[in-house]
């Protein structure tokens, strides 16, 4: 019966993974522009032509119009479906990994968060920008998440007080060292070494993850982004002076903490005999 159950929610997940991705593609594209993500219905962002209900069908309406517009025939970015693809296996991993061992409204709470995650990571890479707008709102559902946790888990109120410290100190402690991080780059590169927004993005996963996996977060973040930059120069695809944006690694490593962060630091205490 549980693996039925199982199977159930994870096809639920990726069927309403895709749909949300679809409506992330409208954040992404909208909101960096000044847009609003509810009117005008989906369109051609070059003829204007609303878009049939068939074209958007997360995915499969990509390729039923063979990536191009089926009015204008200009050609439909291959992201469209990626994201909606993407989004879909992040909520089926929330699905498979957490399982029937979190309640429903904790499995919804996690996808959430990685759909913010996904959005703000895109947003960054086409603008060099964390928008406000998703930033604080990531921020004040993370608040949210920390309070339901106690109805829940365990039902018990008293625990309430307990949740959102973890949640508030989290946000601080990860605003605080982005900012430090972001003065000793000033200090030590002569130039700014990380934008405003970053810290606002630590912030918001520190409120969902608490202070341990955010320490977690940005080491994990500072690690795949010089990796990254490290290949990139080496394959000549940036130049030294060429800015990469930090949110998407800040990203990855909070999708990272939210499943593996405890097992990551049980394993990392236990070198030391901490248990």
């Amino acid at each position: 019966m549980l693996l039925i159950e199982s199977l159930f929610i994870q096809g639920l997940a990726i069927a309403i993974g895709a749909c949300i991705g679809s409506f992330l593609n409208v954040v992404i594209y909208r909101v960096p522009a000044g847009l609003s993500i509810l009117y005008p219905p989906s369109r051609c962002p070059h003829c204007l032509r609303p878009l049939a209900p068939r074209d958007n069908l997360p995915v499969i309406g990509w390729f039923l119009i063979k990536g191009k517009c089926r009015y204008c025939h200009t050609p439909v970015s291959w992201r469209y479906p990626v994201i909606e693809a993407l989004t879909s296996f992040l909520f089926w991993c929330v699905a498979a990994y957490f399982g029937t061992s979190q309640p429903v409204p904790v499995l919804c709470f996690y996808a959430l968060f990685l759909s913010w995650l996904l959005a703000l990571a895109m947003i960054d890479i086409d603008t060099m920008t964390l928008p406000n707008s998703i930033t604080q709102s990531g921020l004040g559902l993370g608040l949210i998440y920390q309070a339901s946790l106690v109805f829940v888990n365990t039902g018990d109120r008293t625990n309430l007080a307990g949740h959102l410290i973890f949640g508030i100190g989290g946000a601080v402690l990860g605003i605080w060292l982005l900012d430090i991080m972001r003065i000793a780059g000033r200090v030590f590169l002569q130039k700014e070494a990380m934008g405003g927004g970053d810290p606002k993005l630590a912030a918001m996963i520190g409120m969902w993850l608490g202070w341990q996996n955010i320490l977690l977060t940005i080491l994990l973040a500072s690690a795949i982004g010089t990796l990254v930059g490290a290949i990139a120069l080496l394959l000549k695809n940036i130049s030294k002076q060429q800015p990469i944006p930090f949110g998407p690694f800040l990203a990855v490593g909070g999708a990272i903490s939210l499943f593996f962060g405890k097992d990551i630091l049980n394993n990392y205490l236990s070198w030391f005999g901490i248990s």
